[in-house]
């Protein structure tokens, strides 16, 4: 891995000055077109040239072949050592700001690609390995979050950066995030996004500990299916589903970030960790051991979330481990036996988790624990459907959003074109919250 990346970083470095790209064709391999044309455009975005229009609109759905690392590393090394030249347009149509990337110019005459376009505004957050930006681009004016990724001189890029940078190449939803640009530089990797205005863990922190408005609550669920269904069409899991990790505008619209663990697959396999999902997101299956996971895995953090909006706090606020993460899930949904769940003892973990599974608990009543559910219709069987131990019992996406909770929106919710925002659909808005915001609370557009 190492290895893989000192060459990454080295590669890039070389091409970043050079305005040759890549040529639009298939590069041989097991792997997906998708995620094939999605490492040539994050190269060639660096090489300042790439026509994002045309390509978004030739992107072909994933195959059923596995996608994993090894393949993405293939991918990117072929990417980089390709010294074909790509034949420009001048004709770039313009874009829609939120929903796609900028049209790229030519070669050195590109405002793309190069860090002084970004001027910083501000520090929006920090991580383990990035620092994010308030932005704006001079070029347009356009606010911007700025995704800085500092590079080890060892390493390189670190993967999760490469892998986040592949996969939203080819993810163009209104529900999920743009990237706009990648900014290659000596010491840092800058992934250029939409802005937007806060997230939801925020969002409920200033509406205080007794949640948010049920039908804003259902709103947003809506628009989180609607992205997470279009990531499992194509056979990608996001894998870190969190109120943090959900992004808002200033009209309501709720988008998917942060793809750094997400994984492309497309038959259960044994081959992926155990060790994903935040602690009080992650399903009782996952916890017990289970490797062999598909979409159901981001189906429970759906549930989760759901219920966190309507109390204003974690459902399953784990302390240590996945010993106490299992109680806590057991407290509000009830013990499972192998009677009620025939998988349960094949799981490597469960006699090492066996305490946690006495005394046998029953479950709470949803309406008295919950009590902002009870305003929803459907809402308590909709919580429960997604909150299934079995994950084969769980909704699936497509499942979840024809659920009879959603059928008060109009008819037409379930046509509009996948980079179609559902807040410009008559009748579908964001209510006004009951409580009283905080003074940091950014002003939101209601109605």
């Amino acid at each position: 891995m190492k290895k893989f990346r000192r060459r990454f970083s080295e590669k890039i470095t070389k091409l970043s000055a050079a305005s040759s790209t890549y040529e639009d064709s298939v590069v041989e391999g097991d792997a997906s077109s998708d995620l094939e044309q999605s490492s040539q455009l994050v190269h060639s975005k660096i090489n300042h040239c790439t026509p994002i229009k045309e390509n978004v609109q030739r992107l072909p759905s994933l195959s059923e072949e596995e996608i994993d690392d090894s393949v993405l590393r293939k991918r990117f090394l072929s990417a980089t050592t390709s010294s074909d030249v790509w034949n420009q347009s001048t004709n770039h149509e313009k874009i829609a700001r939120r929903h796609s990337s900028p049209a790229w110019g030519i070669g050195a005459l590109s405002p793309y690609g190069k860090l002084e376009t970004y001027k910083k505004l501000g520090v929006l957050g920090e991580g383990s390995y990035a620092t994010v930006y308030k932005g704006q681009s001079k070029h347009t004016g356009q606010l911007v979050a700025l995704k800085e990724i500092s590079l080890n001189a060892e390493e390189g890029a670190p993967f999760t950066a490469i892998r986040e940078a592949s996969l939203l190449k080819t993810l163009k939803h209104a529900n999920i995030i743009t990237l706009h640009d990648i900014v290659h530089a000596t010491t840092t990797l800058t992934l250029v996004f939409e802005y937007m205005v806060t997230d939801l863990s925020t969002y409920m922190e200033w509406y205080g500990s007794s949640g948010i408005h049920p039908s804003n609550a259902v709103l947003f669920t809506f628009q989180l299916l609607r992205g997470l269904n279009y990531c499992h069409q194509r056979r990608i899991l996001h894998r870190d589903l969190k109120p943090q990790n959900l992004l808002l505008s200033d009209v309501g619209e709720l988008k998917l970030a942060d793809f750094g663990l997400a994984r492309a697959k497309s038959i259960p396999t044994n081959t992926y960790s155990n060790e994903v999902v935040t602690l009080w997101y992650r399903p009782p299956d996952v916890l017990l051991g289970s490797r062999n996971y598909t979409t159901s895995l981001d189906m429970w953090g759906v549930g989760c979330i759901f219920l966190e909006m309507l109390t204003g706090m974690p459902v399953f606020p784990g302390h240590s481990d996945a010993n106490d993460q299992l109680t806590k899930i057991f407290k509000v949904l009830g013990t499972p036996t192998p009677q009620t769940w025939r998988k349960l003892p094949s799981f490597p973990c469960y006699d090492d988790y066996s305490s946690c599974f006495t005394p046998v608990r029953n479950r709470v009543t949803f309406d008295e624990t919950f009590t902002k559910i009870s305003r929803i219709e459907f809402g308590v069987e909709f919580a429960l459907d997604l909150l299934q131990f079995e994950p084969d019992n769980r909704l699936s996406g497509a499942e979840a959003l024809h659920h009879p909770i959603f059928h008060h929106f109009p008819d037409n919710i379930h046509n509009i074109p996948d980079r179609a925002s559902v807040i410009n659909i008559p009748g579908v808005r964001l209510m006004k919250e009951e409580t009283i915001p905080s003074s940091e609370s950014v002003k939101f557009t209601i109605g």
